[in-house]
Order: C-alpha cells, then sequence, then structure tokens
C-alpha cells in the first residue's frame, strides 16, 4: 500500500510540474493537416507553442509567431523562443507549419486577442 501511494503521490507531482500555471490561457485550431496549439498569459507573453500533424504522416514541424494585420500575416519577424515576451499589433499570429519533401504543405496561425 505505501508503495502505491508513493507512485501515485510522484505521478500527480508531475502532473503539477508540467501544468500551464493558473493565470496562462490555452487556444488551438486546426488546418487541413496540421493542429496548432498555444499556451499564453495576455497578449503578448507566449508559453508555448504545440505543432501536430493530423494524418500523423512523416514531416518537419515548425513554430513561429508574428503580428496580424486585417487578412495578411507577418509571421517572418520573429523566431519562436519558449518564454519570450512578444509585442505584436493589433493581435498576435502564433502559427505552426508544416513541410513535406521540401514544400510547404501548410501553414496555420492561432490569433490572440
Amino acid at each position: 500500500m505505501a508503495a502505491l501511494t508513493a507512485t501515485l503521490t510522484a505521478a500527480g507531482g508531475l502532473l503539477l510540474a508540467t501544468a500551464a500555471p493558473a493565470s496562462a490561457e490555452v487556444k488551438s485550431t486546426c488546418g487541413t493537416y496540421i493542429c496548432v496549439a498555444t499556451a499564453y498569459q495576455g497578449r503578448d507573453y507566449v508559453q508555448d507553442i504545440t505543432v501536430t500533424t493530423r494524418d500523423g504522416l512523416p514531416g518537419t514541424l515548425r513554430a513561429f509567431v508574428g503580428d496580424y494585420r486585417g487578412s495578411r500575416a507577418n509571421v517572418s519577424r520573429w523566431r519562436f523562443v519558449v518564454n519570450q515576451e512578444i509585442r505584436a499589433y493589433p493581435r498576435l499570429a502564433v502559427c505552426g507549419g508544416l513541410d513535406r519533401g521540401g514544400r510547404v504543405i501548410e501553414n496555420h496561425c492561432v490569433l490572440i486577442p
């Protein structure tokens, strides 16, 4: 019984250590081939970007951020660095991309208000 309690306590500690802070918000969206999820605080502080394929096939996944103006995203401005404050106006575009065979298959963005 003591071993089971120790195991559950250790597992619970891992869950607490990897969970996002209570003040963080999570937003996600999917395109045709990829899904992009981000954890952020406020409108300028991105904690994490997760990019996954929907079909499970191999490819190169990218994460990047930029500002979003109207219908055009200027996403080539910044390379994403974990836990870095990023100023963008009027909205922040948190994006992921999928490349296969040297070709860009899809870029998909989550917009942070």
